[in-house]
């Protein structure tokens, strides 16, 4: 979908990088309203709260990537329609139910609406598909919540009203479920607050205990009912979203080939180590790493192989501390999400964590290779639920920052300028290629990555010398560059030196074709020469060479 977002593109205007780039920028507007509207509807029941959520969103440079780049309008996409999706299925349950029972669906064709927009996100960005997760698990932990506050007091049922009696002789017409539960909504309404329902009894306690005292009661309130009875309604609705999901995933895979994509050490070293040890330890810091990326995004980069992250071999390397701090915070953050299981706060946790967790999983490397150490781009998502985190922290801090005579509203000003500033400025470095990858030396200068292509660039202008440095800095990082080794070769003066060049890369890659062809090019002119040195080897890739170019012409003119 995105390929077909492109193709609109240039037919409306051609190829002028202005259109597309505000076309990406209107896409993040957009993402921004609906994730507002998402928040006041969903998480917060505040349009205070969602608009700052909103803003906070709005301004985060770690989106600069993939806003401004044209590659990014995938996951930009992916995400407004993963927010619709979420929308959609949050409106296909009766939100104004109150009862024993999960709460029913209301209306199937938003139920599959939600479906048709999830495949949508998926086709666009394939961490689209992890919506259909969000929305069942958000099912079953928020939306029954209204039964298990029912059970519990934590809705105080006024009187009901007497049953309405069509006539004097008549007997009364029991309200519906419905009913009942939108009159005792409106008979609360009042007695919230403006985010938070009344505080259970349980309120002084620490979190862990809280809370296993959530669990305990959530069992209690259970074990006299028949859960499969009372679960029916969202059973009916996992049931068919699960079944769809798997023949989704059924179908890409068969797109596909039945196989996954193929990536190389260069795009992902941690994943080609031999060790189990070297792995584990190197994917679970990179999830604390890109979690700071979120949380202070001080050093960017737009890319982030060979070299910039060095492998973590040892549980005695310092950089453990900070996997074992994330694991701590997780673990507060989903005590404390069923600590509050019985307000409304649960829901802004719960959401928070979810949006956070669950984009991210498909670029975690847990469950499969990815072609990426660490990708700015990918963590577009994932930044809605840090910002509805953020957001709720800020609220719980309210309290303790007016004692030091420091406001919400100061604090959270500032640190909106701060933002604000650094994605300016990571705008002004990729106004252009020049900036871009020499930005890229400045940052990370210990990545291969960045001298080679900022040595193409280089290459390109005809500033050889400099190209040519960089291209040498690169392979002093990353020895086995093969496409280092073929543009070296081709701008040395030096036959002899160029042709060793173009040997070595054949040698850490026999498939790459410009080294093959432009060694192909030196030896044409040797083919007397060869033959009767009996150098069989150049023989053979001439020959190669020669085929292969026939081939290409022979493509050509067929097609």
């Amino acid at each position: 979908e995105t390929s077909l977002w492109c193709m609109l593109n240039i037919l409306l205007a051609g190829m002028n990088p202005f259109y597309f780039h505000a076309v990406n920028v209107i896409l993040h507007c957009l993402v921004t309203l609906v994730l507002m509207y998402t928040c006041d509807k969903a998480v917060f029941k505040d349009c205070r709260l969602a608009f700052v959520t909103a803003l906070f969103f709005a301004v985060h440079p770690i989106h600069t990537e993939a806003v401004t780049g044209i590659v990014g309008r995938a996951d930009v996409l992916a995400c407004l329609l993963f927010l619709l999706a979420f929308l959609s299925y949050n409106r296909s349950v009766d939100q104004l139910y109150v009862g024993e029972h999960f709460p029913p669906t209301a209306s199937p064709l938003f139920l599959l609406l939600s479906l048709f927009l999830g495949t949508c996100a998926m086709l666009v960005k394939e961490t689209g598909v992890t919506v259909f997760g969000v929305c069942l698990v958000y099912d079953f932990f928020s939306l029954s919540y209204n039964g298990l506050k029912l059970r519990n007091g934590g809705i105080q049922q006024r009187p009901v009203r007497p049953a309405v009696s069509p006539g004097c002789g008549s007997p009364p017409v029991p309200l519906s479920g419905r009913e009942n539960g939108k009159q005792q909504r409106l008979a609360h309404r009042g007695t919230w607050s403006s985010c938070h329902p009344e505080e259970q009894p349980s309120g002084g306690l620490p979190v862990p205990s809280r809370a296993i005292w959530a669990i305990r009661s959530y069992l209690t309130a259970n074990n006299n009912q028949n859960f499969l009875y009372t679960a029916r309604p969202f059973l009916k609705r996992a049931a068919l979203v699960i079944s769809y999901v798997i023949l989704v995933l059924y179908f890409r895979l068969w797109i596909m080939g039945g196989s996954m994509p193929m990536f190389s050490e260069q795009d992902n070293p941690a994943s080609f180590s031999p060790y189990l040890l070297t792995r584990f330890l190197t994917y679970s810091y990179l999830l604390a790493f890109n979690a700071w990326l979120l949380l202070a995004p001080i050093t960017l980069c737009y890319d982030w192989q060979v070299g910039s992250i060095p492998l973590v071999e040892s549980i005695w390397d310092v950089r453990n501390l900070a996997t074992v701090f994330l694991v701590l915070v997780m673990t507060l953050l989903s005590l404390h999400c069923i600590a509050a299981f019985k307000k409304l706060e649960h829901k802004e946790v719960l959401v928070g964590l979810l949006f956070l967790v669950f984009p991210f999983i498909p670029a975690s490397n847990l469950f499969f290779r990815v072609g990426f150490v660490v990708a700015e781009r990918v963590l577009y998502m994932p930044s809605m639920g840090y910002c509805i985190l953020f957001v709720h922290g800020l609220k719980k801090l309210s309290t303790w920052l007016n004692k030091w005579r420091i406001t919400v509203p100061t604090l959270f000003a500032l640190l909106l300028l701060l933002f604000s500033w650094k994605t300016v400025k990571q705008n002004e470095i990729w106004l252009s290629r020049e900036s871009l990858f020499s930005s890229g030396v400045k940052t990370l200068p210990h990545n291969a990555k960045v001298h080679y292509n900022y040595a193409n660039f280089l290459k390109d202008q005809g500033r050889n010398i400099e190209a040519i440095y960089h291209y040498k800095t690169a392979l002093k990082l990353y020895p086995r560059h093969a496409s280092a080794l073929n543009n070296l070769g081709t701008l040395t003066k030096d036959v002899v030196e160029a042709k060793d060049y173009y040997r070595r890369a054949l040698q850490l890659n026999p498939q790459h074709n410009r080294a093959l062809f432009n060694l192909g090019n030196l030896l044409k002119a040797d083919w007397a020469l060869c033959w009767l040195n009996h150098d069989r080897l150049s023989v053979g890739l001439i020959l190669k060479w020669h085929f292969k170019t026939c081939a290409i012409k022979t493509w050509f003119f067929w097609s």
